[in-house]
């Protein structure tokens, strides 16, 4: 319980909280608003996924496939926030909500698996449906919101242009990330394993690997071909090459932090001592966090 809460203390410094990984929301009283953004005539982005902001902050980024036999969801934001998902899926079709594809177990990502209903087929990496089966959120009469589907490490759901690939390539941001391609429409849903262009959120607790991270994201740009657009965890639209660049900074950083526990120095010495100049645009409020889970992985 104290690694819980010093997770939860990671807020400050602009990590996700573990109130947000559990599916907490703080308390308000602002009306709940998400932005959409188009990408193509069948595939929408629920936005207003950026941490930090608890009135605004609805969770990670999610994916609205609208298909022939309905609309596929990827991921489904905090708890609490299922009605305003819902009426922006309205707003661009009359479709039912026929399937829900979690890229990870995160609360923040599976809040509204229940305000959906039992009968919308919920998809999950096998790992990933354990994990969530530790939740409070999924305990008892609501087990019946974990994914009905699981796959191991590939799997194809639809064909033709409803055609959509998960992939699971191995540890990063928890045990279970799943990487989302729409191959018709060339776009790709990376869950938190490419949440933003600061250090990763890895969540031990849950199986994530600061360490095995960077090897991870180089079987996904090895085997994921033909995309032009990557929708991030929690950030706005990117393109392969930032994905690319991502794991550049992911191998730099790990690889730092592993040489610096090897030379001695504390978490605080190997943070100060690692720039992400080199990285236009990059963030170093998570870079200690992402230390910080190199250095505990490494002690173990």
């Amino acid at each position: 319980m104290k690694r819980l809460f010093l997770l939860g203390t990671l807020l400050a410094v602009g990590s996700l909280s573990l109130a947000a990984a559990q599916g907490q929301t703080a308390a308000t009283n602002a009306p709940k608003v998400i932005d959409i953004q188009k990408l193509k005539d069948n595939l929408y982005v629920l936005t207003s996924s950026t941490p930090g902001d608890a009135a605004t902050f609805s969770g990670g980024n999610v994916a609205v496939f609208i298909t022939d036999g309905g609309v596929t969801l990827v991921d489904d934001k905090l708890a609490g926030w299922g009605q305003a998902v819902l009426d922006k899926v309205k707003s661009v079709s009359n479709k039912p909500i026929t399937r829900i594809i979690n890229t990870h177990t995160h609360g923040d990502h599976t809040g509204n698996n229940n305000f959906f209903g039992a009968s919308v087929e919920i998809v999950a990496q096998e790992n990933t449906k354990a994990n969530m089966a530790k939740m409070d959120a999924f305990k008892g009469d609501n087990a019946k919101y974990l994914p009905s589907k699981t796959y191991t490490d590939k799997t194809t759901i639809g064909s033709g242009k409803d055609r959509i690939d998960l992939y699971y390539f191995g540890a990063g941001h928890t045990n279970g990330d799943t990487f989302v391609v729409f191959p018709a429409l060339r776009i790709l849903h990376t869950g938190d394993m490419f949440a933003w262009k600061d250090g990763p959120l890895c969540d031990r607790n849950n199986g994530g690997s600061c360490v095995a991270f960077p090897e991870t994201l180089s079987k996904v740009i090895a085997t994921i071909k033909d995309v032009d657009t990557v929708i991030p965890g929690h950030s706005p639209m990117q393109t392969p090459k930032d994905l690319q660049e991502f794991q550049r900074f992911v191998a730099d950083l790990s690889r730092h932090a592993q040489d610096s526990m090897k030379a001695g120095k504390t978490v605080d010495e190997a943070f100060a001592s690692f720039s992400v100049d080199k990285y236009p645009g990059y963030k170093n409020e998570r870079v200690k966090g992402s230390i910080q889970a190199v250095y505990d992985e490494l002690k173990k």
